[in-house]
């Protein structure tokens, strides 16, 4: 098999760093990343779906990855998900011009199901989400927020480590791993998550109070 049948080496060692430019901002990257085979999610993902926003911005927003919509618009947050977290951030006080907002892995992982093979989210895998935190670290590093907000168990995984529980380490300041002064880290639900809940009001008020704290770390 070729082109996007199959992922070819580098990209079938699960990693990203083959792919990343020796120097640049983030359009560089940006562009790189368009090319990235760093695991086989590239094969059926329509395009990579990399951060957008301000290169400046004091928060950074961290999602587990694009959804259908993302995926095919391939821009972040753009989809129902991405509604609701602009509203979300309002009602709390942050001004999304001053959000940058990305995922911890940039290609959309789904099942094709039902009439028209519909394109159901599954969650990336650990090796996955490790092959693409490389992106994820040279976002963190260009864009150098004073506060990164973690959306769901994926996003908390990637930046604050295997032991990260979204119900015991939400709403609380936290540090970033291995970077001593480094940005502050508030986690919460991803906002698809209240999409989901029976409880939808309860759950969105939840996001919005640790949005708050987000607001207040800076």
């Amino acid at each position: 098999m070729t082109g996007k049948d199959a992922p070819g080496r580098p990209g079938d060692g699960y990693d990203a760093r083959p792919y990343l430019p020796r120097r640049g901002g983030l359009e560089a990257h940006r562009r790189a990343a368009a090319s990235c085979r760093g695991c086989p999610l590239f094969a059926e993902a329509t395009a990579t779906v990399f951060g957008r926003g301000d290169p400046g911005a004091r928060f950074l927003v961290v999602g587990e990855q694009p959804g259908d919509q993302e995926d095919r618009k391939g821009q972040a947050f753009v989809g129902p998900a991405g509604r609701l977290l602009s509203k979300a951030l309002s009602e709390a006080g942050i001004d999304e011009e001053d959000v940058y907002l990305t995922n911890a892995v940039k290609h959309f992982k789904f099942t094709p199901s039902g009439p028209g093979k519909r394109r159901i989210h599954k969650a990336p895998s650990l090796r996955e989400m490790t092959a693409c935190r490389p992106w994820l670290e040279a976002e963190l590093r260009l864009v150098d927020p004073s506060v990164v907000v973690v959306l769901g168990a994926t996003a908390g995984k990637a930046v604050l480590g295997s032991g990260f529980r979204v119900g015991a380490d939400r709403g609380a300041v936290l540090s970033l791993p291995g970077r001593d002064g480094g940005p502050h880290v508030v986690a919460t639900l991803h906002p698809s998550a209240v999409l989901r809940a029976d409880d939808r009001e309860s759950a969105y008020a939840g996001l919005v109070a640790d949005l708050r704290v987000a607001a207040d770390a800076l």
